[in-house]
């Protein structure tokens, strides 16, 4: 019987996803680079400045929106606790849990959902071969 070296190879491995990671890097150090990336993201989706969604303390509402938008994204999607999406977006856990509830009840409007689903989408889109986990 003749071998067949395309079954006889080693088998090819997928790139690395979300939840898997062939990196050195510390655990919490890969959970703020997804934060970072998904600020990042929605300041490049949305058209508001990275800077102003990284300011602590108080910003006006459509920053605010912007920045509770990633948060949720990065916690549903991402798969964040929030805690550690609260670290990695420089806010307590408390504020993330506000923005994901806040989030999930305006999406039963069919226009902000739309807009969210397409954040979730990019997001998933950029990070889908990124090492953090």
């Amino acid at each position: 019987m003749i071998a067949n070296r395309a079954f006889d190879a080693a088998p090819e491995t997928d790139p690395p996803i979300l939840g898997q990671h062939r990196s050195s890097k510390d655990p919490i150090e890969r959970k703020i680079e997804i934060c970072e990336c998904m600020i990042d993201i929605a300041a490049a989706i949305f058209a508001v400045s990275s800077k102003e969604l990284r300011r602590p303390g108080r910003t006006a509402l459509a920053v605010a929106r912007v920045r509770q938008i990633a948060m949720y994204v990065a916690h549903v999607v991402m798969g964040l606790s929030m805690s550690e999406v609260g670290r990695g977006f420089g806010r307590d856990r408390n504020t993330v849990l506000h923005a994901c509830h806040l989030i999930e009840d305006m999406r039963d409007d069919e226009e902000f959902d739309a807009i969210v689903a397409m954040a979730e989408r990019v997001a998933r889109a950029a990070l889908r071969y990124r090492e953090f986990a």
